[in-house]
């Protein structure tokens, strides 16, 4: 990822995300670089992802819906919770959100969120919650609480 943001590259689309599983999901999921091929579940929740036929239309939804959000954090935000939601490989969903969350964030000059260990559990609480609900609200805010106090600071010119 950093690679392609250093050449200009990198863009949220199904084929970079399916690039980058092909690393992060390497040996570690079912399968790895490409879209998963059965149906999934999501431990701790009556939640039920989408089906395998639905996943393009729905990564190329969440791509849409980037038009109509004007925050470019709320932008990344939509990309780390749909992808988590919507999970479109076997394993490692939430790890390659955070990466497309953060790949737009310094693809448009913007720092990174960094999820802190000592905050995993409050997470996943909340993460539960959004999996049954799918209103964004409670893990956005979450997510902004996880950025740096001095690079806020800084974006706002204090």
């Amino acid at each position: 990822m950093f690679s392609w943001l250093e050449r200009g590259e990198f863009v949220v689309s199904a084929e970079k995300a399916c690039a980058l599983h092909a690393a992060a999901g390497k040996e570690e999921a079912l399968e790895w670089g490409r879209f998963r091929s059965g149906g999934v579940f999501i431990a701790g929740t009556d939640y039920m992802p989408p089906p395998v036929a639905e996943l393009p239309a729905r990564f190329e939804a969440m791509v849409a819906d980037l038009a109509h959000i004007d925050d470019i954090y709320d932008q990344a935000i939509h990309l780390f919770l749909t992808m988590a939601r919507c999970p479109f490989f076997y394993d490692v969903n939430k790890r390659m959100g955070r990466f497309m969350m953060n790949g737009h964030l310094l693809q448009h000059g913007y720092p990174a969120i960094n999820l802190p260990a000592k905050r995993q559990l409050e997470f996943n609480t909340l993460m539960l919650a959004f999996y049954a609900s799918g209103d964004e609200s409670a893990m956005n805010a979450f997510m902004r609480s996880c950025m740096d106090e001095r690079v806020l600071r800084i974006m706002r010119g204090a």
